[in-house]
């Protein structure tokens, strides 16, 4: 008996001394209560951060306030002068005088340059000699038509004759003016391109005139905004850096078959002639533009498969709300549905936010 007492003493006191040893490593573990997924359990009374038992968010919002946005559409135009025209003349002769300079400004209607007309100047003054002798024939005509001592018939006659040399007294005068070289409009001459004596006809050129005030402006944009873009719509364009405004004064009715865009023309006043045809210009148009808009950065909105939501701040807590979005321009959204001016916007830790997660605002942007 007293060896079996033995026998569970020494146990006793194994075990007393295993537990003195092993104890302290397994306290932590047996020692804490509730512990649960999620956080599930933590001391309400713990130190910063801790609300409710979950660990609040800094992040940073935006109050909603209007937004003028629009929807900036860059195309690629061409400097093109209001009027161009390759001067030549209207028959073929010798170039007896040139009565401009190089690279000046003339008006509409002066004569530029002059073919001979000698031959067309003497026929002229031929048939001015007819018409006399066959208006005094018709004077005689007509008295003795009064005096029935001739018919209706012999009248008509000279009549018809004094017609005929009017028509081709005109058609020499015309044939004149053939051979003088106007200006069509006001505007500056090139370079020529003959000498005085040389031979011309209608296909030689003899120079050049522009027109560069006011300027046009060419460029395309996508058939989806033909209905956006009408007569009076205000264009900016940028040429060496420099920003201009121009407005657009024609819309080509047609869309390219190949590129699927329309042409466009604006006018720039140009009235210093600063700008030069020919030239690229970076053409930018405001399209869509809408004067109060709630706007939202693009990093806000969150996509899922239902659609796309975002999340507001509401008494210390994130809360989704579920948007339709609108207008998109590079940094910003329109938001069509599902918010108003004055909800505050949740713009960081999207990543990290849950519903109703508490959360704390570092920054707020009123503006």
């Amino acid at each position: 008996m007293n060896k079996r007492f033995k026998s569970i003493i020494t146990i006793l006191l194994i075990l007393a001394v295993a537990a003195i040893i092993f104890y302290p490593k397994l306290k932590p573990v047996f020692g804490s209560k509730n512990i649960g997924p999620a956080g599930e359990g933590m001391r309400s009374a713990g130190g910063p951060g801790l609300v409710q038992g979950r660990q609040a968010l800094s992040v940073s919002a935006l109050l909603l306030k209007p937004v003028r946005m629009n929807d900036p559409r860059n195309s690629i135009g061409t400097l093109k002068p209001d009027e161009e025209v390759d001067l030549s003349f209207e028959t073929s002769g010798k170039i007896v005088s040139i009565n401009f300079t190089e690279g000046t400004r003339v008006k509409k209607g002066d004569l530029l340059a002059k073919i001979n007309d000698k031959p067309l100047q003497a026929q002229l003054q031929k048939l001015v000699a007819q018409r006399k002798l066959v208006e005094e024939k018709e004077f005689r005509q007509r008295t003795l038509l009064d005096k029935d001592a001739i018919s209706q018939e012999s009248y008509d006659q000279i009549v018809t004759e004094l017609q005929t040399i009017d028509a081709d007294i005109n058609l020499v005068k015309a044939r004149i003016l053939e051979t003088e070289l106007h200006a069509p409009f006001d505007g500056s001459i090139g370079l020529r391109y003959l000498s005085e004596g040389s031979y011309t006809n209608p296909s030689t050129k003899i120079a050049r005139l522009v027109k560069i005030s006011p300027l046009k402006i060419e460029f395309s944009i996508p058939e989806r905004y033909a209905d956006e873009v009408r007569i009076g719509f205000p264009v900016s364009f940028m040429v060496d850096e420099k920003l201009y405004q121009a407005t657009v004064y024609a819309v080509d009715p047609k869309i390219d078959l190949e590129t699927r865009t329309i042409v466009v023309r604006a006018l720039y006043p140009n009235r210093n002639e600063e700008l030069k045809p020919g030239r690229f210009a970076q053409v930018t148009l405001l399209l869509s533009e809408i004067p109060e808009a709630i706007a939202i950065p693009t990093e806000a909105l969150i996509p899922e498969m239902e659609g796309e939501m975002v999340y507001l701040y509401r008494s210390g807590k994130a809360t989704s709300r579920k948007v339709t979005t609108g207008l998109r321009t590079e940094s910003l959204i329109q938001i069509t549905g599902g918010l108003n001016f004055g909800d505050t916007l949740i713009t960081t830790g999207i990543l990290q936010l849950r519903e109703n997660l508490p959360v704390v605002l570092d920054t707020l942007i009123k503006n």
